[in-house]
């Protein structure tokens, strides 16, 4: 099974509490996803305060009009430094999410870590070759300039 990684930083000028409060709050998700994906949390186990063990299901369309559902669990959770989703049941073979803040003089510096595979071998290695990648990829370019958006005007507190 081929594994691909992505790799994304990003600064925003927020504390890193404001930062934490933001990413680890499952429901922000949806403000950060892009529309056309219809993404819609069915199910939060435990409320919306993040834990290890915290299961989140959702239906998001992986293709146009294509619904698909998704379990993630958070695994990990180093607060306010760290936290880790990972997918139980879904379109991915393996998905796997590091969420990373560190503070800077500007504010707050994320990292996000995403390793995935595809399942079908050869097909699916094709299929990412094909759009697959390009749609993570987009995903998280459309989410690096709602993000910019959204917390440009906020002031660093820290």
């Amino acid at each position: 099974m081929k594994v691909y990684n992505l790799t994304r930083q990003q600064e925003l000028p927020i504390s890193l509490p404001e930062a934490w409060g933001f990413f680890s709050t499952p429901k922000n998700l949806a403000k950060i996803t892009p529309e056309h994906m219809g993404f819609n949390i069915k199910y939060i186990s435990g409320g919306d305060r993040m834990y290890p063990g915290q299961i989140i299901k959702y239906i998001v369309n992986v293709l146009p009009s294509v619904p698909v559902r998704w379990t993630t669990e958070i695994t990990h959770v180093s607060e306010p430094h760290f936290f880790v989703d990972e997918q139980r049941f879904g379109p991915y073979a393996m998905w796997h999410h590091q969420h990373h803040f560190e503070e800077t003089p500007g504010g707050v510096l994320m990292t996000d870590i995403v390793n995935y595979a595809i399942p079908f071998g050869p097909i699916g290695r094709f299929a990412n070759w094909l759009f697959v990648e390009k749609q993570v990829k987009s995903i998280f370019e459309h989410r690096y300039k709602i993000l910019e958006d959204y917390f440009k005007a906020k002031p660093v507190t820290v």
